[in-house]
């Protein structure tokens, strides 16, 4: 199986990478990444020598490139991870949301029809749905309600990829996923930003009153996720992947400042972010019942080991920060 990542060199491209390599090691990866702030080679310097994986610089715009690189290695799926994500980010600039998770998931598809009808599998978020009050869930019949200029760009790109399943066909697939957490997260996210400052004697921010509410998953459990949902999902259809992890801010800024032995005059409230939503949660009765996943990774358990991991990688998010 030859495999087109894009954004392989980011958060959660990369741990899918090991994940993959590690598995089917016989599976040949392209990994197509434009380097841009959250993109790092140094995310994938612990592949071993014989992986088969072929780092491509480049823009998913490049209609020209991407063509190339799926004719050249004979493509038979593109998991599509490279996308702008950070909400804060497209408050300041939505233009760059605009070009990177439109046009660019545009600029793929077309080329994955125009090379064979190749199959593609869309990485996207629960953040589409919109915001919940204190009760409710996302499914993958929830209306889209997207409020910030990040949710809308992937909100339109889940448009645009269903819309080449049925207008042309395209044999695609769809996962929207919660909160992920976990090694090689770039360090403006919320957890490994509370750890790093932390880490550097720093308060750690925290919007309003922290009573924001997030699920989430561990990095590793969304990655089988995709990996059930590449190899026996149905073509055509959406899967809903969450951590069945509920928690407030202020709760996950107590945790870390609990594991990392700090007390709670560490944290500093600061300016709500527009627009904020209040909660996200999200179903995984459709995955579970069609493809018997659902995550294995204790919370504490896994935020204990992410907490270690930026202890033990200095160097690699120190650079970043």
């Amino acid at each position: 199986m030859n495999l087109l990542v894009t954004g392989g060199a980011g958060f959660i491209g990369s741990n899918f990478i090991y994940y993959i390599l590690d598995k089917y090691p016989e599976y040949k990866i392209i990994n197509l990444d434009l380097l841009t702030y959250a993109g790092n080679l140094d995310n994938l310097k612990k592949l071993p020598k014989e992986a088969n994986h072929k780092f491509v610089k480049g823009d998913i715009n490049d209609y020209d490139l991407v063509s190339k690189i799926i004719q050249e290695n004979d493509i038979d799926m593109i998991v599509h991870f490279a996308a702008e994500s950070h909400v804060d980010r497209s408050i300041q600039d939505p233009d760059v949301f605009l070009k990177t998770n439109i046009l660019g998931t545009s600029t793929l598809l077309r080329a994955a029809k125009e090379n064979g009808n190749i199959r593609f599998h869309h990485i996207s978020t629960d953040e589409v749905y919109g915001s919940l009050g204190k009760t409710g869930i996302f499914t993958e019949d929830t209306a889209y309600d997207p409020r910030s200029p990040y949710s809308a760009s992937k909100a339109a790109s889940d448009h645009l990829v269903r819309s080449y399943y049925h207008t042309f066909a395209l044999p695609i697939t769809i996962s929207n996923c919660s909160n992920n957490y976990g090694p090689y997260q770039f360090p403006e996210k919320l957890i490994p930003l509370l750890v790093t400052n932390l880490l550097q004697d720093k308060k750690i921010p925290i919007y309003g009153k922290g009573e924001n509410i997030r699920d989430w998953i561990h990095v590793s459990d969304h990655c089988r996720a995709i990996d059930l949902i590449l190899h026996k999902g149905k073509i055509g259809e959406t899967y809903c992947v969450g951590g069945e992890n509920e928690m407030h801010n202020i709760d996950i800024a107590k945790m870390i400042l609990q594991i990392m032995h700090k007390n709670e005059e560490m944290i500093e409230y600061v300016q709500d972010r527009l627009g904020h939503d209040y909660r996200y949660a999200i179903s995984n009765k459709k995955i579970n019942k069609e493809l018997n996943w659902k995550p294995k990774i204790d919370f504490s358990t896994g935020l204990t080991n992410t907490v270690e991991w930026y202890k033990n990688n200095t160097n690699w998010w120190k650079k970043l920060k």
